[in-house]
């Protein structure tokens, strides 16, 4: 048997309909920001777009975790690249890989973009949920956030010499 509070035990799981909603949006932005990532790293061959995809793919799949012990519906399920559930992330990931494509500053900056928009989405999921593991995962997602925010604002420094 688990831990008391961590998910892992047999007692009945169940997320308030918030956090479920929630829970669900972050897989689906989970899955566009890998999208991006993939489409950025293809467009234009930088390790940091692959590297970093390869790190929301583990997000991604942390969160999908999330879901399984929940049993709640996973959005991500059959969707190809560029494809969601929601269509206010289908329009954001065009609009990023759009800005992404016209050049390495502007895909840079889309990264930039990303991750804040993760912080800012993240801090609000923490606020409203008490579950532990949902708690762990949402903390270990934000700090990858904050490591790939400083990651793509070191390479805009590079791009952008004094």
């Amino acid at each position: 048997m688990g831990r008391p509070g961590t998910g892992t035990g047999t007692s009945t799981l169940v997320l308030t309909a918030q956090e479920a909603s929630t829970l669900t949006w972050m897989r689906e932005e989970e899955k566009m920001a890998r999208d991006v990532y993939d489409f950025l790293a293809a467009k234009w061959n930088l390790r940091l777009f692959t590297n970093i995809s390869f790190a929301e793919s583990r997000h991604f799949a942390q969160v999908g975790t999330l879901l399984t012990r929940y049993r709640i519906a996973d959005p991500a399920v059959g969707r190809a690249a560029g494809e969601y559930w929601d269509s206010r992330i289908t329009a954001l990931y065009t609009e990023l890989t759009t800005k992404g494509a016209a050049s390495v500053k502007d895909a840079v900056e889309v990264g930039i973009l990303i991750e804040n928009h993760d912080i800012a989405d993240l801090q609000g999921a923490l606020a409203e949920t008490t579950r532990i593991d949902v708690k762990r995962v949402y903390t270990n997602l934000m700090n990858a956030s904050f490591n790939h925010l400083d990651t793509f604002e070191g390479a805009l420094e590079i791009l952008q010499p004094r």
